[in-house]
């Protein structure tokens, strides 16, 4: 009986209410199998570092699902777009019985089972805040994805410097070393000495404090080194007992040759950060529009079929269980609902958001100019640390020749122990200088990648950077 009545009735057929196109889910996470594979091989190389990253940092998993969860809510709004079906039953079934007593007339029952259905659908065809509405959900969800990827690629930058950092230490830690052997050597030159009567208490005595502090300082860098490694294991979620080594050799990870104003525009076309300004201007747009059509009226077809089924007596004299009866009625309509005034409400929300978009423009210029100068600064600083290079490299040769001159002189009598003890520290500082220089080199090489998105050059290009001698070039680094 039922499934007459719904044939019967003229209603928009079911398929009009499923979209016909959903949004496109996130991709999956990445399976951790090449990151356990370079655990294995105890052996992680720079250029691993944005798969290890992009794999196992848990910021960026957290950050993978809320772009999961904005997809979803921009799903749910573009639903708004289809008809909404709904059922319902008043008692499934129900039993009703009743008694009514009257002086003038025979008394009568009631006893029935009834079901009450009903079938409705609601079709908003013309809604004029919906359009601005998805529109701004459409926003959102851009703006998560470009939330990931900035967070991807600042943490990508953040484990590089925490790389070079670690490998800063290692270096630091061998530069310490050697100062160390530098100084137990000047300590038993000074014993020697002392033993055949041509040295003094007073240079033992110098070589022994240089040595304690070359000692000191050697525990220094060892202590940073662990630091350095621990903060490298955070950020690539590997747990402190897992054990891993880097390439410890410190070398240029690259050159770079883009002119400034190239990179300035680069940066400027690619920042995901005014992406989302400029996201978030239309997001207070479409909000403005919404309010600003919220005083329009909506249009909807709605259908309705309601049905009722009952079984036994009601208001008789005598209850007849067998008898039955039905009811059904269906009604199809074009409807209209119109907010026309409401004091001023919407006029001044959709004036409030109009400004909020004018601030997010105002902010976008800002923003303009504070990558302006963060490039800048990066470019420039990459440029003083070429130079450093140089300059440190053909200091560290100087130190060594001359502390070498130095040993000779003192070991012929012609020069003290404190000659020799100066040009150690000052071989350890140039070294130690030269370890700096090339580490900010390359944090500055990985911050212009960062800003520009534009790519370093992996070989130097001699005819533009070499001249005569090998330590006048960084091509040679």
């Amino acid at each position: 009986m039922f499934k007459t009545l719904i044939n019967f009735c003229l209603i928009i057929p079911v398929f009009l209410i499923i979209p016909t196109k959903s949004i496109a889910q996130v991709e999956r996470l990445a399976e951790e199998t090449s990151v356990k594979k370079l655990l294995k091989q105890r052996l992680i190389k720079f250029e691993d570092i944005p798969n290890i990253v992009s794999e196992s940092n848990l910021e960026l998993k957290s950050l993978k699902k809320l772009v999961q969860s904005s997809s979803f809510d921009l799903s749910s709004k573009i639903s708004q777009k289809y008809p909404k079906l709904n059922l319902n039953a008043n008692g499934l079934p129900q039993y009703l019985y009743s008694e009514s007593f009257n002086n003038y007339s025979n008394d009568t029952k009631t006893s029935q089972y009834q079901i009450n259905p009903s079938l409705n659908l609601r079709w908003d065809i013309i809604d004029p805040k919906r359009g601005p509405e998805i529109k701004s959900y459409q926003n959102r969800y851009e703006i998560a994805r470009n939330n990931y990827e900035i967070k991807k690629q600042d943490l990508i930058q953040e484990a590089k410097s925490r790389y070079h950092n670690y490998q800063k230490s290692i270096q630091d830690e061998k530069n310490a070393q050697i100062a160390v052997k530098l100084s137990k050597r000047s300590l038993k030159d000074s014993n020697d000495k002392l033993e055949v009567g041509i040295g003094t208490k007073f240079e033992v005595l110098e070589a022994n404090s240089q040595l304690e502090r070359d000692k000191q300082l050697l525990k220094e860098k060892t202590i940073t080194k662990e630091i350095n490694l621990i903060a490298l294991k955070e950020i690539f979620n590997i747990d402190l007992e897992e054990d891993f080594t880097i390439e410890n050799k410190q070398q240029l990870i690259g050159f770079w040759f883009h002119p400034l104003e190239k990179i300035l525009k680069s940066g400027l076309n690619n920042s995901y950060s005014l992406k989302n300004l400029t996201l978030q201007d239309s997001i207070k747009r479409n909000q403005a529009q919404s309010f600003k059509n919220a005083n329009l009226p909506i249009i909807y077809i709605s259908n309705s079929l309601s049905s009722s089924f009952s079984k036994g007596s009601a208001l008789s004299e005598q209850i007849n269980s067998d008898r039955s009866s039905s009811t059904y009625s269906n009604t199809i309509s074009l409807n209209l609902t119109w907010n026309f005034f409401n004091a001023g409400q919407y006029n001044n929300s959709f004036k409030a958001k109009q400004a909020e978009a004018e601030a997010e423009n105002l902010k976008y210029l800002n923003l303009q100019n504070v990558i302006k100068l963060n490039i800048s600064k990066a470019y420039l600083n990459l440029l003083k640390n070429k130079a450093k290079l140089i300059s440190t490299k053909q200091e560290i040769i100087s130190s060594r020749e001359a502390l070498r001159l130095a040993r000779l002189r003192y070991e012929v009598g012609i020069s003290t122990l404190k000659d020799v003890l100066i040009r150690q520290k000052e071989l350890t500082l140039s070294k130690s200088k030269n370890i700096d220089a090339i580490y900010n080199y390359n944090i500055n090489l990985d911050k212009l990648e960062r800003l520009t998105f534009l790519l370093k050059n992996k070989d130097c290009d001699s005819d533009i950077n070499t001249n005569k001698g090998f330590t006048d070039s960084i091509c040679y680094y």
